[in-house]
């Protein structure tokens, strides 16, 4: 088993274990494999061994090494992975994000989905969208305050080719992965809330956690991890 292999084993294992001290279905957890400055032929290499989703930081670098994924893996017989986009997205890049994506974590502003909407129609696309939530005051990090969201959801009812299906967001460093879990809980709390409101018909994802904190967020019902190093090992300089 090669290294990434070995990592992804791991992985599963400790995602098992959390999911059962949260009296969930470790299934009920999509692994994604943040791949930014990966080699293709590690994103290769997780995808042989079951990893069926990947997400990229910035569209160029995804956008070369795509096309390389792709033979490689076919060559193998193997399919593609589902590949997402989570780093911050200006819209200039939204053409090139919604033609070769899945899936979108960082959607924040009314603009961009109406952009990202656009290019996926234009494209023959539907692209599934979260809504990046800044749950600690960091505009920085890109995302929708709170109490902003329930405003953009209900901007997303015109867009015909965009499906918001989540909320995603980035919490505070902190020196502990347990300090986490209230940001995590707030965001649960926070989807929980806005069942029912318009554009909230399939929200349900939450895609939070990261390699040093995954398992206080499965604990606190994340859907999506976000893990990088834990999966791939140090990123090349």
């Amino acid at each position: 088993m090669s290294d990434v292999g070995a990592r992804i084993a791991a992985l599963r294992a400790r995602i098992a274990a959390a999911a059962a001290r949260a009296a969930r279905a470790p299934e009920e957890i999509t692994l994604l494999g943040a791949s930014k400055r990966q080699p293709a032929h590690a994103i290769v290499q997780a995808v042989a061994v079951g990893l069926g989703d990947v997400g990229e930081s910035y569209a160029q670098e995804a956008l070369e090494k795509q096309p390389e994924v792709a033979r490689e893996l076919a060559s193998r017989g193997l399919a593609a992975p589902r590949w997402h986009f989570i780093g911050r997205l200006q819209r200039n890049k939204a053409g090139p994000v919604a033609e070769h994506f899945d899936v979108v974590h960082t959607l924040d502003r009314a603009a961009l989905g109406r952009a990202l909407d656009r290019r996926a129609a234009a494209a023959g696309r539907r692209l599934e969208v979260l809504v990046q939530v800044d749950l600690d005051d960091e505009p920085q990090k890109g995302g929708v305050p709170p109490d902003a969201v329930e405003a953009l959801l209900a901007e997303s009812v015109a867009w015909t080719s965009l499906r918001v299906t989540g909320l995603m967001a980035i919490p505070a460093a902190v020196p502990l992965p347990e300090q986490s879990r209230d940001a995590f809980a707030r965001l649960r709390r926070l989807r929980d809330r806005l069942q029912g409101a318009p554009g909230a018909a399939a929200l349900c994802e939450l895609s939070m956690g990261m390699s040093a904190d995954f398992e206080v967020a499965i604990e606190e019902g994340a859907t999506i991890i976000r893990v990088g190093t834990a999966a791939f090992g140090p990123r090349p300089a």
